[in-house]
């Protein structure tokens, strides 16, 4: 109807495209089909959440429309039209985004507190009392290498990054690329992430997008200026590499350090004369653009998939939002928005790498998070008394000698009261079993699970130890039979772990008959049964018998299992 055409023309597709590169005259673009309401709207947020993209190309696809007589013209046209908002003049960006963590570190006191200061019957336990506390590494943790990269339901925690600092570096890198033209999808991060959740307000009323500060959407596609101020040097180099990665160019650092930074055209010399060198203004704080020569106009000798100035400091700027967002997106995810968003595709070690100081931006690195655990359990102990917390220690030694001001942490229990109350008021039986932790230093959580008379489960206890062996179930289980589960008759439910079978059957637990009784869990007996014996029929059987109630029943059922396979029954 716009163009007049209808009735001699139909829309056969319906796309649009954005500028995903610019290099010197050139611009690539990348294409979207539009086939849903869906489709539509991630048009709009691609808009909205990435400035940059100032103008969305809409373009429809026509042909003509066949006639009764079943004759049309088989020429295909494609009309285009600009959508989106229009033009903006073009202005130097003066900023690019700095993210902070969300809270402030505040210092972990000493272990010298006392948990048990005024705190009425709050158990705790210390047995050492350092300045600091830090996780301990398993053995391997950091040694390995990762394997098959598709599979990152479970990321690595430590991993080596592919991509040198380029600071200092001076050896020019033949790299330039773009991304893909043509038609396709949209990408899956477009409709896996909550980009509304992207836009919230970050630390101090400062957006947490990338670019946030550049209001007119111009990072990286517009000159720098003599006079043009950051608040910091990372902010400045940020937009250093954000411009070099935009143009698809490539520079060296000359001089870095605390009070300069100097960059050069990778072809410096040979008829290429960019260069700008910032400086630190002592008195203001900030850092300067003090000379400027541009634009990077240098032509690339290869192509390349990827960009050095594409470095895990620039991707953390980036996806600092997604993580925000959601910390536990993929890796892929991160990696195909980066890909979509510069144009250059890292590796991905890198955005890895990246996700990691975004994380440890947003919620405090891994020995940040193991010096909070002190205030964490004084801060449960009061804020909610009768609080359980039994924190342990191993010394830290140097030399042969034992370093007074920190310590190694081993293990923690905790419970609540409201759980210790309400399990006086549920069946009496515990189900305990315990999971690995994938984070930096290891160990396993353990969990002690109550159930109701409605069959609604709740857990009961916690535990963090290096571990599943002996001594960690020991010291969980004397624990949750001490603050939580000091009824007589209990029923134990749990795997067959030998750890757990050694605790259980300790003169001194508690958990001996008739004080209590073990049983084992039919998902785990199951499971290894299924190992061995192939089949959902024979794992139903099992599960059935396990079951009954009666002795008539399980003899039914056992009976039948033992007509199909009396290996089965063994």
């Amino acid at each position: 109807m716009k163009l007049g055409l209808e009735g001699a023309k139909r829309v056969k597709k319906f796309f649009y495209r954005i500028p995903i590169t610019v290099l010197q005259d050139t611009v690539k673009y990348d294409c979207f089909t539009i086939g849903s309401d869906e489709d539509l709207q991630v048009m709009f947020l691609c808009r909205r959440q990435f400035p940059e993209v100032r103008t969305p190309e809409l373009l429809a696809k026509l042909v003509d429309v066949v006639s009764s007589s079943g004759g049309s013209n088989r020429n295909a046209t494609t009309e285009a039209a600009a959508a989106g908002s229009s033009s903006r003049p073009a202005v130097a960006s003066s900023s690019v985004p700095v993210y902070e963590p969300a809270v402030q570190p505040v210092a972990s006191p000493s272990f010298a507190v006392d948990l048990n200061d005024g705190v009425g019957d709050v158990v705790g336990s210390v047995d050492i009392l350092p300045n600091a506390l830090q996780g301990v590494p398993p053995v391997g943790v950091g040694d390995g290498v990762l394997g098959d990269v598709e599979e990152d339901d479970v990321e690595p925690d430590m991993i080596e990054d592919d991509s040198g600092d380029e600071v200092g570096a001076i050896e020019p890198a033949l790299a330039v690329g773009g991304s893909s033209s043509g038609t396709q999808q949209y990408p899956p991060h477009f409709s896996s992430l909550d980009l509304d959740a992207m836009r919230q307000e970050g630390v101090s009323g400062h957006s947490v997008g990338f670019g946030a500060r550049d209001a007119e959407g111009t990072a990286g596609l517009t000159e720098f200026q003599v006079g043009q101020q950051f608040q910091d040097k990372d902010e400045a180099l940020l937009s250093v590499k954000t411009y070099s990665i935009r143009r698809g160019v490539q520079y060296k650092v000359v001089e870095s350090d605390h009070r300069r930074y100097v960059g050069k055209c990778s072809e410096f010399g040979n008829g290429y004369t960019w260069l700008i060198r910032l400086s630190l203004r002592k008195r203001k704080g900030i850092w300067e653009v003090k000379r400027y020569n541009g634009p990077h106009t240098c032509l690339a000798t290869s192509i390349s998939s990827d960009h050095r100035s594409l470095d895990y400091h620039v991707i953390s700027a980036f996806v600092m939002p997604m993580v925000r967002a959601d910390a536990s997106v993929r890796i892929k995810v991160l990696l195909n928005a980066t890909a979509a968003h510069f144009g250059f595709r890292p590796t991905y070690r890198r955005v890895w790498m990246a996700k990691q100081k975004a994380i440890a931006l947003i919620y405090g690195d891994w020995d940040e998070s193991y010096n909070e655990l002190p205030r964490w359990v004084l801060g449960d102990q009061l804020t909610m008394p009768g609080t359980v917390a039994i924190l342990r220690t191993s010394p830290v030694r140097v030399s042969g000698q034992v370093d007074e001001s920190q310590a190694f942490f081993h293990r923690l229990f905790w419970t609540f009261p409201p759980l210790i109350q309400a399990f006086r008021h549920c069946k009496p039986l515990v189900s305990i079993d315990g999971t690995h932790l994938y984070g930096k230093y290891g160990g396993t959580l353990l969990i002690a699970i109550a159930q109701d008379g409605n069959s609604n489960i709740l857990p009961v206890a916690f535990a963090l130890v290096e571990g599943e062996n002996a001594e960690s179930w020991s010291f969980f289980l004397s624990h949750l039979r001490q603050h939580v589960t000091p009824q007589p008759g209990l029923l134990v439910i749990s795997d067959r772990h030998n750890g757990i079978k050694a605790a259980l059957e300790a003169p001194d637990g508690g958990w001996l008959p008739p004080s209590a009784y073990r049983a084992f869990c039919i998902r785990h007996v199951a499971a290894n049964f299924a190992l061995t014996f192939k089949g959902k029929d024979a794992r139903r059987l099992l599960v059935n018998a396990a079951y009954a109630k009666t002795e008539v029943e399980f003899d039914y059922w056992f009976d039948i299992l033992q007509s199909k396979d009396p290996a089965m029954c063994e």
